[in-house]
């Protein structure tokens, strides 16, 4: 969507705020012997309690209110019986609405004391995004925010995940643009503009550069990598970007 009123800017602001602050309370809680299921089931008390809707099951009918993918898993992992162990790599995607408007936030963690291989792509997604915000500003081209994820990505010893990428966002979870990606691609590339609103979200992987979607017609996995997210939902203004789910 393009935010053009003070209406639109709050509305944003608000539902940004909530699934920021579910997103946090799920990193806190995300500790050994806990399970998927039961951070989910935390995150719909807390939507309800805000009276925000969950995006993926209210849009999708997705099988939870939020996405959490441990290890092998990428994106859209299902919550169920999977424990959380010490060491893991936990992907915590949490997007909602209220009154009309979405905001859409993500963050891999490594759980307690883990291998620093996977501290370090955490760390390299946010250096990623840090990267492409510096990029966000009207006129600018779209291409330019996967370009600097890919340069970060590579100056790391590591690559991104080509087939995931970030889109608009704001009246509905996923609108136009289609696609931001996370490598310097121009096939559809397009000028930012004032007041646009982007979910834009590196996702920078230790080897392969592609995921692939297992039998439960969700999740998304790799063969043999590693995979961090980092991801927040932007208004794009000519006074810099604004980010509604810090």
């Amino acid at each position: 969507m393009i935010a053009k009123t003070e209406e639109d800017i709050n509305g944003l602001k608000e539902i940004g705020k909530i699934v920021a602050s579910i997103r946090d309370e799920l990193v806190q809680r995300a500790i050994p012997g806990i399970t998927t299921k039961e951070l989910d089931d935390l995150a719909g008390v807390l939507l309800e309690k805000a009276g925000a809707i969950s995006a993926p099951k209210g849009e999708y009918d997705f099988p939870g209110y939020t996405c959490i993918s441990v290890n092998e898993e990428v994106a859209h992992g299902i919550p169920g019986s999977r424990v959380i162990q010490e060491g893991d790599l936990v992907n915590i995607d949490v997007s909602g609405s209220k009154n009309g408007y979405f905001a859409d936030t993500g963050i891999s963690i490594v759980v307690g004391e883990g291998k620093e291989e996977l501290k370090k792509i955490c760390d390299v997604a946010k250096k990623a995004f840090e990267a492409g915000l510096k990029k966000v500003k009207p006129g600018s081209k779209k291409s330019g925010l996967g370009k600097a994820v890919f340069q970060t990505a590579r100056e790391n010893g590591l690559t991104v995940i080509k087939n995931l990428t970030g889109h608009g966002i704001g009246r509905s979870i996923h609108e136009a643009p289609d696609h931001i990606y996370n490598y310097n691609d121009t096939w559809d590339d397009e000028l930012l503009k004032e007041g646009m609103v982007i979910a834009f979200e590196p996702f920078i992987s230790t080897l392969e550069e592609e995921v692939f979607q297992k039998d439960d017609g969700w999740t998304y996995v790799t063969g043999k990598s590693f995979v961090a997210q980092y991801e927040h939902t932007i208004i794009v203004t000519k006074t810099g970007p604004i980010i509604i789910t810090l």
